[in-house]
């Protein structure tokens, strides 16, 4: 069985005897898509650990079984940043409870999004900002997709700035998912990868962000709400989905080539960030870690 040394209890009660980890993407000049895929890092070894078998469980009962998984790292003292959606909420009512029952104390928490605020507000979570508190010792937060190097898709649930914001300034970021959000390529499960772009002349940016992957098949749409309306984000931005047919070959130059732009705010790639995955599956859990 292969171990997580980063995810081990640390020897010293306090937080900060977790390593800093810098999330660096591999400095280049711009990348072009027509040109071939650069090799921009070299392989990273990923471990795994099977957990046993559990019983037929529903999406979210594997959504929970993950972040309650995810919890078991965080440590009293620790400042946390609490990521968004579906199973980040399961992460943050994990945490409430713990706290409640004095299990955990002394836990600051960093939101990713107004949604999250407000849920762990109602658990009686301390919480801070990035400005407050700039260095984090873990984040946990989920994706909606991850591919074999632990790379991923984020940002569906409308908070992918906030959460690129908070997961890079964490020494550990710990990402819980289901089985159905693995991928072995980014943009392989067809469904929207977002695009965070300011609301003037968004329709100037959708058309150019559809030409740049023209090549690639994708479809840009605008995001719009239950209302018909333009989804606005907490940084009241719009976000533009791209639906790509075929894989991205290339995160990074992907990547650049869409901050390139000019009026895009963020984009869905969290490339390199990720320290483990925590995949909840009908066959138990499993954690892969680099």
């Amino acid at each position: 069985m292969a171990s997580l040394s980063f995810l081990s209890p640390p020897s010293s009660s306090s937080s900060s005897s977790l390593s800093s980890l810098h999330h660096t993407t591999p400095s280049s000049s711009r990348l072009f898509l027509r040109t071939p895929s650069l090799n921009l890092r070299t392989p990273t070894k990923i471990s795994s650990i099977k957990a046993q078998s559990a019983p037929v469980l529903t999406q979210d009962d594997l959504k929970k079984v993950a972040a309650e998984k995810a919890v078991e790292y965080v440590k009293s003292g620790m400042v946390l940043g609490l990521g968004t959606g579906s199973t980040a909420a399961f992460v943050v009512a994990k945490l409430g409870e713990l706290l409640k029952t004095g299990e955990l104390t002394d836990i600051v928490g960093v939101p990713t999004s107004k949604r999250t605020e407000e849920q762990a507000r109602s658990l009686n979570i301390p919480l801070s900002i990035l400005d407050d508190h700039p260095d984090i010792d873990l984040a946990i937060d989920g994706a909606d997709e991850v591919d074999p190097l632990l790379n991923l898709v984020k940002g569906r649930g409308g908070a992918l700035l906030r959460e690129k914001m908070v997961e890079a300034a964490s020494d550990k970021f710990v990402v819980v998912a289901d089985e159905t959000k693995l991928v072995d390529g980014l943009g392989g499960s067809k469904l929207a990868m977002p695009v965070e772009v300011v609301q003037f002349c968004w329709k100037y940016n959708l058309v150019r962000l559809q030409e740049l992957f023209k090549e690639e098949g994708v479809e840009a749409k605008l995001r719009v709400g239950e209302d018909g309306k333009p989804y606005v984000t907490d940084n009241f931005n719009y976000i533009v989905d791209l639906y790509f047919e075929n894989p991205i070959k290339d995160g990074y130059a992907a990547g650049k080539e869409i901050s390139g732009l000019e009026g895009v705010v963020e984009h869905g790639l969290f490339l390199d960030m990720a320290t483990a995955v925590i995949i909840a599956g009908k066959k138990g859990v499993e954690v892969k870690s680099k």
